[in-house]
């Protein structure tokens, strides 16, 4: 773990519409150039998980979609597109909650969020849907290497979604795939600046840093992937799964 002076959030602009089967590292490197920014050994890219799913061509329309009776059932009672319910279900291990207005529901992935991460928003047609990639982790992984070789720089990497949570108003962006460092600074038995030993601090360093980038990043500017300079990371091959809280847990499910 680095001490960090300060951290920096550097917006990449000049960033295109992707479309699928889009090099991202490619369209990074251009971006970088117009921008006139350099990478640098250490740096963390974050990610918008909506370009890395258009890249992976995670999006399908919905007039392809036929409903089952559960999602014509749920969408009735929502007063939602039914197809969308369907893709929804699709993307689902299990529903966890469900009012007349929310659907939350635990992703194949293990994630638990509003409509599986299944997201109408900044995507080209208003038939179109973006879905989670399969494997942010893996999606994560793929683009650090490919900027190691293809830029020469060794990078961590964060994937983020916009969650809400369970005991707060809003949404915030959460990673939900990172790459080449640990995403918890688990600081159980150290001691604070009194001397009382830490007994359950685990800090969460990649929904830290992914909350972070959401200030620049935001729904409407068209900045997908924010460079964050100078963060306190513990280098290393790890995967987001550890920020998932097990089910037996979990006080909420």
């Amino acid at each position: 773990m680095q001490n960090a002076d300060g951290i920096q959030l550097i917006p990449l602009k000049h960033l295109p519409e992707v479309h699928p089967g889009d090099d991202l590292v490619s369209l990074l490197a251009t971006a970088l150039q117009h921008s006139e920014l350099i990478l640098q050994n250490g740096d963390c890219l974050i990610v918008a998980q909506k370009i890395v799913s258009k890249a992976e061509g995670r999006l399908i329309q919905l007039s392809s979609v036929t409903p089952s009776l559960f999602a014509q059932e749920i969408a009735a009672q929502q007063q939602r597109d039914p197809r969308l319910i369907e893709v929804v279900l699709r993307e689902s291990a299990g529903i966890v909650r469900m009012n007349p207005h929310v659907l939350i529901t635990i992703t194949k992935h293990g994630f638990v969020c509003a409509n599986a991460g299944v997201d109408r928003s900044n995507v080209i047609g208003e038939d179109c849907v973006a879905l989670l990639p399969l494997d942010p982790d893996a999606s994560a992984r793929r683009l650090r290497q490919q900027v190691a070789e293809h830029l020469g720089i060794e990078v961590a990497v964060i994937i983020t979604d916009t969650f809400g949570r369970a005991w707060r108003e809003g949404l915030t962006n959460v990673a939900i795939g990172i790459a080449g460092f640990n995403p918890l600074s688990d600081l159980r038995g150290a001691v604070d600046d009194y001397g009382k030993p830490l007994a359950a601090t685990v800090l969460a360093i990649a929904d830290e840093i992914a909350a972070a980038s959401g200030l620049l990043m935001r729904k409407t500017t068209r900045i997908p992937i924010i460079i964050a300079r100078g963060c306190p990371l513990d280098y290393g091959e790890y995967n987001s799964q550890t920020l998932i809280r097990p089910k037996e847990q979990d006080l909420f499910r």
